[in-house]
C-alpha cells in the first residue's frame, strides 16, 4: 500500500518517550506516521531506529509553540497527503516539579500553559480542516491523571500538587470536552489519554509503567472504530473521572 493510500498520523514530541513509542505502535499497525520534533538531530536518530525496523515513518520539524512552524507542517501535510487521519498532541513539559503552588512563578505557569494547553489548541485549530477530510479523524490529547480534579480532591490521592503542570492538563481536558461536543455530528472523535506514570525523561526511572504500557491507551483511542467513544478521558482503556 502506498503512503497516499495509508492513513496518516502526526505525533508531536515524537523523538523520545511516549511520543516515540506511540509512533512505533501506530506504524506497526500500518499507519504512515509523521513524527513531529523540535530537535531534528535527535529526531533523525529516533526516525532512523524505526526505519531500520521496516516501519513507515518520517521526520518533520515541528515546534508546537511556534505558529509559523505549525503553519509549515500544515502546508506540508496538505500538499503531500491532502488530509490528516490522526493527531496525537503529545508534546509537553513539566517545569514545576517539587515547587509549592503558592510559590511557583508566573513565568513557569505561563510557559507550561503555552506548551501543554495553548499550543494544543493552536495546532488542532490549524490542522482541523485536514482532519475533516479523513473518513474517520481521531484527535488524542495526552493528558494526565494529575489533571483530574476529582482525583485531586480525594484525601487518599497522593498525586504531586504541581500547580502549573496539573492545571495545564485540567485545561487540556476541558478543551477535549468542548471540541468533542462541537464535532459530535462528524466522524471525528476527540479524547484525552492518561498514560499513567511512565519511565520517560519526565517520568524518571522510578515510574511504575513502561512506555509500551503508557502508549497503549492513546494508540487505542487513535484507532477507535466508528462506534467508539468521544469526549472521554481514559487510563488503561478505562474512564478516568474529570
Amino acid at each position: 500500500m502506498s503512503s497516499n493510500q495509508k492513513k496518516i498520523a502526526l505525533v508531536t514530541g515524537a523523538n523520545k518517550g511516549l511520543g516515540f513509542e506511540i509512533s512505533r505502535q501506530l506504524a506497526q499497525q500500518g499507519f504512515k506516521v509523521v513524527m513531529g520534533v523540535r530537535n531534528t538531530i535527535k529526531g533523525q536518530v529516533a526516525v532512523n531506529r524505526l526505519l531500520q525496523a521496516g516501519l513507515d515513518v518520517e521526520l518533520q520539524h515541528l515546534d508546537v509553540t511556534d505558529t509559523e512552524s505549525i503553519e509549515t507542517i500544515r502546508r506540508y501535510l496538505d500538499k503531500t497527503y491532502g488530509k490528516l487521519d490522526i493527531l496525537i498532541n503529545n508534546a509537553g513539559v513539566c517545569l514545576d516539579r517539587g515547587q509549592q503552588p503558592s510559590k511557583v512563578s508566573l513565568t513557569v505557569i505561563r510557559e507550561t500553559l503555552e506548551t501543554n494547553f495553548i499550543s494544543v489548541i493552536a495546532i488542532t485549530q490549524v490542522l482541523l480542516p485536514l482532519i475533516r477530510r479523513s473518513e474517520a479523524g481521531r484527535i488524542v490529547n495526552m493528558s494526565s491523571g494529575r489533571g483530574s480534579l476529582t482525583q485531586h480532591s480525594d484525601p487518599e490521592c497522593h498525586y504531586a500538587k504541581t500547580l502549573a503542570y496539573n492545571s495545564s492538563k485540567t485545561a487540556l481536558n476541558a478543551f477535549t470536552v468542548m471540541l468533542a461536543a462541537e464535532l459530535e455530528e462528524t466522524a471525528i472523535k476527540v479524547n484525552s489519554a492518561d498514560p499513567d506514570w511512565c519511565r520517560t525523561d519526565m517520568g524518571t526511572e522510578a515510574a511504575t509503567h513502561s512506555v509500551e504500557e503508557g502508549a497503549d491507551t492513546p494508540v487505542w483511542l487513535a484507532t477507535l472504530p466508528a462506534d467508539g467513544v468521544t469526549g472521554g478521558f481514559f487510563n488503561s482503556r478505562n474512564p478516568v473521572p474529570w
